[in-house]
């Protein structure tokens, strides 16, 4: 096997997407760090020239019989087959993935007989599912199968469970090998790979679907919100939300307060009380009626006296040029202290552009949390908003985007965001201006809130530290049970 020629085939899919980095939801439940999308090679022939040279000499190199049919698994598959078919001289064959509900009412296509020996083309493997299902109807048909070939083994467990029903997985590409060929190419970092393989790792799915996590077997549980703090942090692609998470987890405190008081001394006062029990602090600036740059200088000692962050709730919702002169300048220079804010994701990419643009300094760490829902009654955040907000969450400047501010357990599923979720009280209701109020546990356990927002529940208490101690530590054996982790 020509490894120069291999190598710069790894490279090549990186370069045409077919290969990348983000948050995606994968067939058999879970989220990965890392995709593979070799659909898109039909448009890159020169990639698929290259690719059949190379898989057709693997399979000589491995010397499978030479006198079996070829079939690829459906669909992406089917175009491989059919080039190393044509290069190779050897008869293919199609499964459908249902029968023909008319004619012959055929499962499999093409000529062959009961005994014949069959070899397997795959694009992907995570767990070899796809093989199997090919595998079995073919078996149906009298076909021995004994061996697949594979493009990517993403090393999920795809090749013990093929090999367990009788079927021996061979790739031409490991991820593992992948990674190693874009960190020597200077193409992705080491902490990139590190972050990959561990997650990776995290993720062996065995063959009746259960996954392997801590070295226990659970059923469809390995997802952002069964993850602890210290392994999510690993995976985080902004900054400060690698940050946060630590913090977080150091800690032991999931507490935003939402400090919605309009007197500098006030607001400075309540933070000096539950400072030692909250990771953020939830600021809106614009109702501070003496708010001053000494307001913001004891508010950033604060943080750093009891170790949390600050957010500032702007809820930027206008083009980037717009909003890159809110965020910098004016009277609250937001993005001067605030190592987080809020940013509605209605305008589009731009709205992120136009904030990371401010930020010149390399030293400035800083976040944006986008609004994907919301908790008051009637709002018009709807499920496709949600979904694209979450695709500008994972797609566009991920080094810049910490968390999503939703509702839902299911709609951040990458394990480096953070979720964000407002309308927190020790007992549950509606305010009388439509507001909605969930318990620590019922957000935390069934929402998979990671913060939670408290304001008028610390706020209006007769004793404010011990509002905060007592949610702070509710949250926290909230998560704990989410995570299964024993204080």
């Amino acid at each position: 096997m020509d490894q120069t020629k291999l190598k710069e085939l790894g490279l090549r899919l990186f370069e045409i997407n077919a290969f990348k980095f983000g948050d995606f939801k994968m067939k058999v439940g879970i989220n990965s760090p890392v995709y593979f999308d070799l659909r898109v090679i039909v448009s890159y022939p020169d990639v698929m020239d290259t690719l059949t040279d190379l898989l057709t000499e693997f399979i000589k190199q491995i010397q499978v019989d030479t006198g079996v049919h070829l079939c690829g698994v459906p669909y992406t598959a089917l175009p491989v087959a059919t080039l190393i078919s044509i290069k190779a001289k050897q008869p293919m064959l199609i499964r459908r993935k249902e029968a023909k509900t008319y004619g012959t009412k055929k499962l499999v296509e093409g000529k062959f007989n009961a005994g014949d020996k069959c070899l397997i083309i795959e694009d992907v493997v995570t767990s070899g599912s796809s093989i199997l299902d090919t595998v079995n109807d073919l078996r149906s048909e009298g076909l021995v199968i004994t061996d697949a070939i594979v493009v990517v083994d993403r090393e999920q467990g795809g090749a013990q469970n093929t090999e367990e029903q009788g079927v021996r997985m061979h790739s031409l590409f490991t991820l593992s090998y992948l990674l190693n060929v874009l960190l020597e190419a200077g193409r992705i970092e080491e902490k990139t790979v590190q972050a990959v393989a561990k997650y990776i790792e995290g993720a062996q799915i065995k063959s009746d679907g259960s996954f392997m996590k801590n070295g226990t077997t659970v059923i469809n549980e390995l997802s952002r919100a069964g993850m602890t703090f210290e392994a999510r942090a690993d995976l985080a692609k902004c900054p400060v939300s690698k940050e946060l998470l630590k913090l977080m987890a150091s800690k032991k405190s999931t507490l935003c307060l939402a400090a919605d008081l309009t007197k500098s001394e006030d607001i400075l006062n309540l933070v000096e009380k539950v400072g030692p029990y909250i990771c953020v602090l939830k600021t809106h600036v614009d109702i501070v009626e003496d708010f001053s740059d000494n307001f913001v200088k004891s508010l950033q000692s604060l943080a750093k006296k009891h170790n949390f962050m600050l957010m500032e709730d702007r809820k930027f919702a206008d083009i980037g040029n717009t909003v890159a002169l809110q965020y910098g300048s004016g009277l609250f220079k937001i993005s001067s202290w605030a190592d987080l804010v809020t940013v509605h994701s209605l305008p589009g990419q731009g709205v992120l552009k136009g904030l990371k643009s401010v930020l010149t300094d390399p030293s400035q760490q800083r976040g944006v949390f986008l609004l994907a829902e919301m908790s008051s009654q009637g709002n018009l955040a709807t499920a496709q908003y949600s979904a694209s907000t979450m695709k500008m969450a994972t797609e566009v400047d991920v080094d810049f985007v910490a968390g999503v501010v939703c509702q839902s357990s299911d709609l951040v599923a990458f394990p480096g965001l953070l979720q964000l979720t407002p309308g927190v009280k020790l007992e549950g209701g509606v305010d009388d201006l439509g507001q909605n109020y969930d318990s620590p546990e019922h957000v935390v356990k069934e929402k998979g809130a990671d913060i939670c927002v408290v304001g008028r529940g610390i706020l209006t208490a007769k004793n404010q530290e011990d509002a905060a101690k007592q949610y702070q530590e509710r949250l926290w054996a909230a998560y704990c049970e989410r995570v299964a982790i024993s204080e």
